[in-house]
C-alpha cells in the first residue's frame, strides 16, 4: 500500500511534465513561419505570337516543377524598347528573388539590367542578350549559326549563281545584326551569288509584304528570299501568293507559327529555321531558380536551331518541336 502511494506523486509529476513539454513543442510548432515560394518576375519581348506563348508555357511547366510563383510582363510590341524597360523598373521595385527577361535591345536594356543588380536581383537573359556583364546566364539559339543555317539552306534551293534578298526585323537589333552575319558570312562563300536587297519590317507584317512587292516589282529575275523573323515571315509569304509567284522564288522563314506551317506545307514557304521556345522559357526559370538559390550556373545555355522543310517536318522529333503542347 505505501509503495503504491509513493508512485503515484511519481506518475502524476510525469505527466504534468509531458503536458507541459507537449504544450510548449505545439507553442513552438505554431509560431514558426511558413516558407514562402521564391518569386520570379518574367519579362518576354512580347505578349504576342506563338513563339512566345511556347515560351510562356515552358516557364509555366517549370514554375510547376519547382514550385516557384511566376509574374509575366511584355509591351504590346517588340520595337516597345522603352516600354520594357519600365516594365523591368516595376519588376525590381517588387524585389522578386529574380528576373527572366528577353531583351528588346541588346545596349538599352543594360543600365535597368545593371539596377536589378544593385539590388542583388539576379537576372537570366533568354532569347536575345544584354549589353552587360551582370547577368548570370543567356539562354537561347546562337543565331550567328541560325543565319548560316539559313544560307545554307538557301543555296540548296536556288543554287550558288542566284539573286537574292533579305527581309530583316529591325536595324541595329542584336539577334538580328547576328542573323544577317550568318547568313551573309555563309554567302559569301559563292561570290556568284548577289544580294540585291536588304529591308527592314520591323514589327508589321503588312509593311513587309509591301517591302517585298517593292523589292518583286525592281528585280523580276529574283530566285529566293531570307526572312528573318516571325512577322516578316509572313508578310514575305503573302506577297508570294498574290503576286502568283508560289514556287518561283524560294522562301526561307524563321520561326514556326501555325501560318508559317500552313504556309510551308503548300509549298510557298520552303524551309523555316526554328529555335525551341518552350525550352528556352523551361531553363530560364530552372537555372533562375537556381541563381535565386546561390547555385552556380553556366553562363550560356544553347538550345539549338534546326531546318524544317516539307520533308522532315513530319518526322516524330520534329514533331515535338513543332507542337510542344501536344502530348
Amino acid at each position: 500500500m505505501e509503495k503504491t502511494m509513493k508512485i503515484r506523486p511519481l506518475l502524476v509529476a510525469i505527466l504534468i511534465v509531458g503536458i507541459c513539454f507537449s504544450s510548449c513543442t505545439k507553442q513552438e510548432t505554431e509560431q514558426l513561419p511558413t516558407q514562402q515560394k521564391k518569386h520570379l518576375e518574367v519579362i518576354l519581348r512580347s505578349q504576342n505570337g506563338d513563339y512566345w506563348k511556347t515560351v510562356k508555357m515552358g516557364a509555366e511547366v517549370a514554375a510547376k516543377e519547382f514550385d516557384v510563383t511566376l509574374d509575366f510582363r511584355a509591351p504590346g510590341d517588340e520595337a516597345d524598347v522603352k516600354g520594357q524597360i519600365a516594365l523591368m523598373e516595376q519588376s525590381i521595385q517588387i524585389k522578386p528573388d529574380a528576373i527572366v527577361l528577353a531583351a528588346n535591345d541588346y545596349k538599352d536594356l543594360a543600365e535597368v539590367v545593371m539596377e536589378a543588380s544593385n539590388f542583388n536581383i539576379p537576372v537570366i537573359t533568354i532569347d536575345s542578350e544584354v549589353e552587360s556583364k551582370q547577368t548570370k546566364s543567356f539562354i537561347g539559339a546562337n543565331n550567328y549559326e541560325a543565319g548560316q543555317l539559313a544560307g545554307k539552306q538557301l543555296i540548296k534551293l536556288v543554287g550558288s549563281n542566284s539573286q537574292i534578298a533579305i527581309v530583316s526585323f529591325k536595324q541595329g537589333e542584336r539577334n538580328t545584326e547576328l542573323r544577317e552575319q550568318g547568313l551573309l558570312d555563309e554567302i559569301a562563300h559563292y561570290p556568284e551569288m548577289k544580294v540585291l536587297d536588304k529591308v527592314y519590317s520591323l514589327t508589321n507584317r503588312e509593311l513587309a509584304e509591301k517591302l517585298t512587292y517593292d523589292i518583286l516589282q525592281k528585280n523580276l529575275s529574283l530566285d529566293g528570299i531570307v526572312a528573318l523573323s516571325e512577322i516578316s515571315s509572313i508578310g514575305v509569304a503573302t506577297a508570294i501568293q498574290n503576286m502568283n509567284l508560289t514556287g518561283k522564288v524560294k522562301i526561307i522563314t524563321f520561326d514556326s507559327t501555325s501560318e508559317e506551317l500552313e504556309l510551308l506545307q503548300e509549298g510557298v514557304i520552303q524551309a523555316t529555321i526554328i529555335q525551341n521556345p518552350f525550352s528556352i522559357g523551361y531553363l530560364g526559370i530552372k537555372n533562375a531558380v537556381e541563381a535565386a538559390s546561390g547555385k552556380k550556373i553556366a553562363s550560356r545555355v544553347d538550345t539549338g536551331i534546326k531546318a524544317i522543310d516539307l520533308d522532315n517536318m513530319f518526322w516524330s522529333d520534329n514533331q515535338k518541336l513543332l507542337f510542344p503542347f501536344i502530348k
